[in-house]
């Protein structure tokens, strides 16, 4: 979790207040304000509204910290077991002869996706950040120092090195340019009247009392939908009272149950970290990887540049791109739509279409639900969050809404 970091001038200083809409865990189109007071609860602490608590989590200015997080995820979804990796681009155990890194964040970090984890942060400034993965027997961390980027696995001796010459070009960028660009939100009371602009009718925030976290007094903020339709039941963010940075984040489902996401600190501490915590150097005998070898697999792998009398049809199934894509409805039941490549629907193990694996499907199997309706026929795919139906004649109706939803939405796409 980084800390929200501030600049005199240019994007760093918009980003300090553009930053706290995204921590609060919903785009500012969907945000509404139901004026409330924090008047019960453990601690007892001065009486805040819903925009002054907003206000005061875009105030925050903590650059130095560190800490204990627990983040637990339960979306429902089938073990994957060794799977996970092979879901994700570019991966593959180098144990094995494939090309890419077990330290590869891109791959590793999809393993917090699931179960529950304990992470291990600190932060100095916007240039230095760790984060560690502690397993039992094992820790995997991810170090950020100026331009250095390290990913150590301690579990493969395996390490992946990259460097931040994008962070550093964006920050000589930012420092040139001197103002905040047009339309940004630039100081908490202007984030919070977009804010209360963007609210009405899908959404509702409030202060719903206070409690302790990681032994810091805090306020909790709720936000939720008002929309029926939607799978999420409601966002609750503890803030500290005295600096604003949220410390845990609980998400609940509509059907009820324990929360999809629950991740919060047990320890905290805004104290400066010791330099010597974003040092590293590799074991000996480490594997270690570059960030430029990984861009060249990744690249060789691309798709090659597309002949230019090549048929539109056929090149806006190569592309991949999302022209086609459309959004039905408002704010939280909000419905993505897009075409699939082809016009038809996903390929099954024993489809002409294509060879899928057995084990992908078998996972595709055990989130699918048989559809029909005005629209013909398709399979859900469900996890206790989002939902997604594809129809077999290759479309796709997906979102944070009922399965239901999503074939009225397609029966009216008819």
């Amino acid at each position: 979790m980084a800390p929200y970091e501030s600049e005199s001038a240019g994007r760093r200083k918009a980003t300090r207040y553009v930053v706290p809409v995204a921590v609060v865990g919903v785009a500012a189109a969907t945000i509404g304000l139901v004026p409330a007071l924090a008047d019960s609860g453990n601690p007892d602490l001065p009486k805040i509204s819903a925009q002054q608590l907003i206000e005061k989590i875009a105030k925050s200015d903590v650059q130095q910290m560190s800490g204990t997080v627990k983040i637990s995820t339960d979306l429902g979804l089938p073990s994957l077991g060794g799977m996970a990796g092979g879901f994700t681009p570019g991966a593959g155990g180098s144990s094995e002869g494939k090309a890419g890194s077990s330290a590869d964040p891109q791959s590793k970090l999809m393993e917090l996706a699931s179960g529950t984890h304990t992470l291990r942060i600190a932060a100095d400034g916007p240039d230095r950040h760790k984060l560690s993965v502690l397993d039992d027997a094992a820790e995997y961390s991810v170090i950020h120092n100026g331009d250095e980027v390290w990913a150590y696995d301690s579990a493969s001796n395996e390490a992946y090195h990259a460097k931040d010459a994008a962070a550093a070009g964006d920050r000589a960028e930012e420092h040139g340019k001197g103002e905040t660009p047009k339309g940004v939100p630039a100081t908490p009371k202007e984030l919070a009247d977009e804010v209360l602009k963007a609210s009405g009718k899908t959404t509702s925030i409030s202060v719903e009392g206070t409690s302790q976290v990681a032994g810091r007094d805090a306020y909790k903020l709720l936000v939720k939908p008002k929309q029926a339709g939607s799978t999420v039941g409601g966002i609750t963010i503890s803030v500290d009272a005295k600096t604003g940075v949220p410390l845990k984040f609980t998400l609940t489902p509509a059907g009820g149950g324990k929360a999809v996401v629950d991740a919060g600190f047990t320890k905290v501490d805004f104290s400066k970290p010791a330099a010597s915590t974003f040092d590293f150097t590799p074991p000996k005998g480490t594997k270690v990887t570059k960030g430029d070898d990984l861009k060249a697999r990744d690249k060789s792998h691309a798709p090659k540049d597309l002949p230019k009398d090549m048929p539109k049809e056929l090149r806006d199934a190569q592309g991949g791109g999302t022209k086609d894509l459309k959004v039905i409805g408002e704010g939280w039941t909000s419905i993505a739509e897009l075409k699939l490549p082809g016009g038809q629907g996903l390929p099954t193990g024993g489809s002409a279409s294509g060879d899928v694996p057995p084990e992908a499907q078998k996972f595709m199997d055990a989130l699918g639900d048989h559809v029909t309706g005005k629209f013909g026929s398709g399979t859900v795919f469900s996890t206790r969050l989002v939902n997604a139906l594809v129809t077999d004649d290759g479309k796709v109706y997906a979102g944070a809404v009922t399965k239901d939803a999503l074939v009225k939405a397609a029966n009216a796409a008819q």
